[in-house]
C-alpha cells in the first residue's frame, strides 16, 4: 500500500466555484431529494506522506439549496440543522490512508448541529493539472454516508405504509477542485 502523498506538497483551497458539497437523502422511502450548500471553503494540507496530511471544511448552514425553499427553511429550523444556532458543519481529518493509487479514506471529525462524531469518507483522486492562468489544482471526489439522528435531526413522520418522511441515511457527496496556494 502506498504512503505516498495524493498530490505535492502544500496547502490546497478548496476552489469553492468549482466544486460542489451535496448530500441525498430517502423522501417518502421511495424518492431520493438532493441537495447542496452553497457556501462552504476547505483546506488540504499535504505533507511528506499521507500520515503528514490533512483536511479540513467549514459549510454555512443556512446555504442549504434544495431548489424549494419552503423546505429549506424547515431544513434550517431546529427540526434540522438549527442554522441559527448551529451556523457552521464542521470536518477536520485525523487519518488519510491510501486503499490504493487513487483512493483514499479519510477519517475524522463531523461537526453538525452541535454534535461531533467520527465519520469515515472515501476519496478518489481524479489528478493534478495547471489552469490556463498557471494555478496548480488537484480533483477528487468524496463520498459517505451518515446518519441525520446520530446529530439529533431526528424529525420525522411514520406513514401508513410503515416507511419514513425522511429517511436517515444521508448520502454525502463532494467534487472537489483545490487549487495550491503560492
Amino acid at each position: 500500500m502506498s504512503t505516498a502523498t495524493i498530490a505535492p506538497t502544500g496547502t490546497w483551497n478548496v476552489d469553492a466555484t468549482h466544486s460542489k458539497v451535496a448530500f441525498a437523502v430517502k423522501h417518502l422511502g421511495i424518492a431520493t431529494v438532493r441537495g447542496e450548500f452553497n457556501e462552504f471553503e476547505g483546506t488540504l494540507e499535504v505533507g511528506d506522506d499521507l500520515a503528514s496530511s490533512r483536511a479540513f471544511g467549514t459549510v454555512k448552514t443556512a446555504s442549504i439549496d434544495t431548489n424549494e425553499s419552503g423546505r429549506d427553511d424547515h431544513l434550517r429550523s431546529p427540526d434540522f440543522f438549527n442554522a441559527e444556532a448551529n451556523p457552521e458543519i464542521t470536518f477536520r481529518s485525523t487519518s488519510i490512508e491510501a486503499l490504493d493509487d487513487a483512493e483514499l479514506r479519510i477519517t475524522g471529525e463531523l461537526t453538525i448541529n452541535g454534535v461531533a462524531k467520527e465519520e469515515v469518507f472515501h476519496a478518489e483522486l481524479q489528478g493534478t493539472e495547471t489552469d490556463p492562468w498557471g494555478n496548480d489544482r488537484v480533483g477528487l471526489e468524496v463520498s459517505g454516508q451518515i446518519s441525520r439522528g446520530d446529530y439529533g435531526m431526528e424529525f420525522n413522520q411514520i406513514l401508513g405504509s410503515g416507511n419514513s418522511l425522511v429517511g436517515d441515511k444521508v448520502k454525502i457527496v463532494l467534487d472537489i477542485s483545490a487549487v495550491k496556494a503560492p
